[in-house]
């Protein structure tokens, strides 16, 4: 097993355990495609959410509270571990946890996670290895690397539901997610090759400009599926995911082009709108206060009605 020290390296040269789950496409954060443009030096923004922050600022909380749980010594390592046979794939490991002591080897991984409380139902029985498969996938991920044979995963849901569940490593399973890894990387990654677009998102990332210039014609898979689509766009009971695939083929068709058409007729377009434009006022009055001032205009705001106490209204109430 090799080990790096410093955590600060450029990511895009390893696959990470947050990674897998959405190379799997099993991930509610981020999907195959962003995890390339991430590993290929695309411009994508990185993934950032308020539960997200949260979820690392809990791991601290979430760590102690395991610990309180079980009584078992941990230990933080910000050490960035590589796989022996596999130099591309990392793990960055929460905690390990040591049940006999710190002064002998860990026997444990321990990951923390925090939940949604409406996504309880995607939590089985404490104690069992009934998680996410997203989060699973990462444990079995950790397994691989460091060859340690149990995770426990800790998780906080909805801050008052605290929960252990405990995955044992499983060969069969880590040999496929590390088969999906390696294809991924080698086929995608290495060769530059996006992956297939998973989502109408997914088609934004990948075709963010247009040529105005150009028209798709539509062959006869294309028809069926516009066709397809309008049948589902006007009942009222459609099914929202295959709209969403639907729409994701079409895009995927299209790539930069913004019209669709059939012998002469426009059947979809695919184009950004013309952009709005504001004032910044702040910056105007900050930079040229006198054009500001000579320009603003007081806005006409609707009459608020204001009860005042005084000694009469006092002794009314009296």
């Amino acid at each position: 097993m090799l080990m790096n020290h410093d955590f600060t390296q450029d990511r895009t040269k390893y696959l990470g355990g947050s990674d897998i789950g959405a190379i799997l496409g099993l991930s509610p954060f981020k999907s195959p495609l962003a995890v390339w443009m991430e590993k290929t030096g695309k411009d994508v923004k990185p993934v950032d959410s308020l539960p997200l922050r949260f979820g690392s600022f809990a791991e601290e909380f979430v760590a102690n509270e395991y610990a309180k749980a079980t009584g078992f010594a941990l230990r933080h390592d910000e050490s960035i571990y590589i796989h022996p046979a596999h130099s591309y794939i990392s793990a960055h490991i929460d905690r390990f946890v040591h049940t006999d002591g710190l002064d002998q080897p860990a026997t444990k991984i321990l990951e923390c996670k925090t939940a949604n409380p409406f996504s309880r139902t995607q939590w089985g029985e404490v104690g069992s290895d009934q998680v996410p498969m997203s989060y699973l996938c990462q444990c079995i991920w950790y397994m691989a690397i460091t060859r340690i044979t149990k995770t426990d995963l800790a998780v906080l849901i909805g801050n008052t539901d605290f929960r252990i569940y405990c995955i044992a490593r499983d060969r069969e399973l880590e040999n496929l997610v590390l088969e999906k890894a390696h294809h991924f990387w080698h086929e995608y990654v290495l060769k530059d090759l996006p992956p297939p677009a998973q989502s109408p998102d997914d088609c934004q990332l990948l075709f963010e400009r247009s040529d105005p210039a150009k028209t798709l014609e539509a062959n006869p898979e294309t028809l069926a599926l516009l066709a397809r689509l309008q049948t589902l766009n006007q009942q009222g009971n459609a099914c929202d995911e295959e709209i969403t695939a639907l729409k994701t083929q079409i895009m995927a068709q299209m790539q930069d082009a913004e019209v669709l058409a059939h012998q002469g007729q426009i059947l979809a377009t695919w184009k950004a709108p013309k952009p709005s434009f504001r004032l910044d006022a702040k910056r105007l009055e900050m930079e040229e206060r006198a054009i500001y001032e000579k320009y603003k205009v007081a806005s006409q705001v609707s009459r608020r009605f204001v009860l005042k106490e005084t000694a009469q209204t006092r002794n009314a109430t009296l």
